[in-house]
């Protein structure tokens, strides 16, 4: 009984534009960004995932969960303790020109809007929403939908 109470909590939250505090995107709020131009979407599955598909658009940047490559580990800055960070995590932590030299592509700025990231299910996209935010990121947003309705919709 209480996990069906937690469950409608969760599901009431995402409707409302957040899930677990953290904003959300809809899926018709998504094509309307993606149409104006006024969204980066962030792919946080593994590299393999994203190869097998995307949304158009988006920026592959393995998120929470996913080791990184053995050459990677070399250039790993321990923190916390002794956590490693994940590649999204060094991503965003990266300077400007590091991420434009890793990643062929413009580093999110802390003030931007529309910063929306996704997984396959919607967890690791959670993860990676609540990690930009707590790096600063305000305009960090969660695709709850994620992949998966994605392809549900557009196929």
């Amino acid at each position: 009984m209480l996990r069906v109470a937690v469950l409608r909590q969760s599901h009431t939250g995402a409707a409302a534009g957040t899930m677990t505090g953290v904003p959300t995107v809809s899926f018709s709020e998504l094509r309307q960004l993606l149409a104006s131009g006024r969204a980066r979407l962030f792919d946080v599955r593994s590299r393999e995932e994203a190869a097998a598909g995307t949304i158009p658009g988006a920026l592959n940047i393995p998120g929470i969960g996913f080791p990184l490559l053995a050459e990677e580990l070399s250039m790993m800055v321990l923190t916390k303790g002794a956590s490693f960070m994940s590649e999204l995590e060094m991503a965003l932590n990266m300077d400007p020109a590091a991420f434009q030299t890793s990643y062929c592509a413009e580093k999110p700025k802390l003030e931007d809007k529309n910063l929306i990231f996704f997984c396959q299910m919607g967890r690791r996209g959670l993860q990676a929403t609540q990690l930009a935010q707590g790096l600063g990121y305000t305009g960090a947003r969660n695709y709850a939908g994620a992949y998966k309705e994605w392809l549900e919709k557009e196929g």
